[in-house]
Formats: structure tokens, C-alpha cells, sequence
């Protein structure tokens, strides 16, 4: 199981925020170092957030993305706003490895299935829910659309891949939600990946015996930054050691 160590950019420092509120800010410094830090304590993957993107609904913070991966070694994937073919084109000739569409594969699946016809297995889809409902633009709005059924949909259009977030519990670190995240995987037929509350070494054992159902990683965030989580231990576990 791959464990995703995630910085999450706004205003071109790395933040965290609490249930997604963009009232609700730390900062943590300058992104291309703690990407650094991660990748020096074993970590394998990196995954970007592009908060003001998010808002935007375009990229908005590619020039801190390019200096991450000129800093590092190890691949990253990146969402936030991106939402058009042209977006899609940009950050995948940045260097970034993974895109990740949220908003967009609830409102326009057609788009989804030619980015996935072209890029194949670099196009994911975030599918981000409170209450077992898509949420989208940045969480701020309700997608009207059911997790299990946006999962199936998004399957049939070629999607390999869906990072799955609790909304209630990101940023809290009252521990990842288990069973839904297990479910979707079930259900969808697809790789998902677990995000939003992870608190302690006991959310990645916890996750491990669903690697089998289709669980294939986990985003550590509040977790890390806030030492409740070691990263290092958590690769090591994760890689059944």
C-alpha cells in the first residue's frame, strides 16, 4: 500500500485546513521543502493540492508544483481546478505524473473519458463527499450525486483510479473513515485511495487488510505535519514490514 504524503498550496505556501474551511488555515512553510522532507523520510509519491485552483477552477499555483518536482526525485500527482482538456494538457507536460479531476467528473464525465483516452492510467479521479454525497468546487458546493453511483460512472468511462475523501473528517484527525472507504472500493471495481482523517499508525493498519478489496494507498496529511502520524513508520507498515 502506497502512503501519499500531501501538501496542499495556496498562496504559494503549504497549508492544512480543518474540514476543508478556507477560514480555518495553518501554514507550514515553503512547499518545495516539505516535499524534500517527505521524500527524505522515504516517501514515494507525492500528492498536491492546488487550493486556489480549487476555487478558481483553473491551475494557479504550477510554478510552486515545477519547483517541487525540481526538487525532488519521486513522482507527484496533482488536483485543484483543473477542469478543462487544455489544463489537463498543461500540468501533464509540467513534469507532474497524475492528474487529479474532482469537480468536473460529477459535472462533465465526457470530458473524464477522452482524458482518459488519452492519457490512460494518469488521469484520477477525487471524488470528495460528506454524508455519502460528492461534494465539488472546492468542497463549497454539493454535487447532487450519490459516492457509489459517481464511482460506477466514472469506471465506465475508463477511470482506473479514485482518491476517495471523507470531507467530515479531513483535517480533523479523528481517524480515516474504514468501512466506506473498503465499500467504494467494493463496489466501484476500481483502485481507490483512502484521505481525510488519518491520524496514527493504527489508520494505516486498519486500512491494510483492504488492500485485497481494492485499496491501494492512503494520503497522510494533518498527520505528519502535526507529528501524530511518523511518516517513515507508516511507509514501513504500509510495505508490510
Amino acid at each position: 500500500m502506497i502512503i501519499f504524503p500531501a501538501i496542499d498550496i495556496r498562496g504559494g505556501k503549504a497549508v492544512r485546513l480543518y474540514k476543508g474551511d478556507f477560514a480555518r488555515e495553518t501554514v507550514f512553510g515553503e512547499p518545495e521543502e516539505m516535499a524534500a522532507k517527505w521524500e527524505s523520510l522515504g516517501g514515494q509519491y507525492l500528492h498536491l493540492v492546488d487550493l486556489d485552483g480549487a476555487r478558481a477552477g483553473k491551475s494557479m499555483n504550477l510554478d510552486v508544483v515545477k519547483r517541487i518536482i525540481d526538487r525532488v526525485n519521486i513522482p507527484v500527482e496533482l488536483g485543484g481546478g483543473i477542469r478543462t482538456m487544455d489544463n489537463i494538457d498543461e500540468v501533464l507536460s509540467s513534469g507532474v505524473q497524475r492528474v487529479i479531476l474532482g469537480s468536473v467528473a460529477a459535472k462533465n464525465p465526457a470530458l473524464v473519458q477522452r482524458a482518459c483516452a488519452k492519457y490512460g492510467d494518469r488521469i484520477v479521479v477525487g471524488i470528495d463527499a460528506k454524508d455519502g454525497i460528492v461534494a465539488v468546487e472546492g468542497w463549497e458546493v454539493s454535487g447532487n450525486v450519490e459516492v457509489g453511483i459517481l464511482a460506477k460512472q466514472m469506471a465506465q468511462v475508463g477511470v482506473e483510479t479514485i482518491i476517495y475523501t471523507d470531507i467530515s473528517r479531513d483535517g480533523t484527525l479523528e481517524g480515516v473513515n474504514v468501512d466506506a472507504t473498503a465499500q467504494l472500493a467494493r463496489h466501484s471495481g476500481v483502485k481507490v485511495v483512502a484521505s481525510g482523517g488519518v491520524k496514527s499508525i493504527d489508520d494505516i493498519k486498519a486500512l491494510l487488510p483492504y488492500e485485497k478489496s481494492g485499496i491501494e494507498g492512503v494520503i497522510v496529511g494533518k498527520s505528519i505535519y502535526t507529528g501524530t502520524l511518523n511518516l517513515a513508520e507508516a511507509i514501513r507498515v504500509a510495505a508490510g514490514e
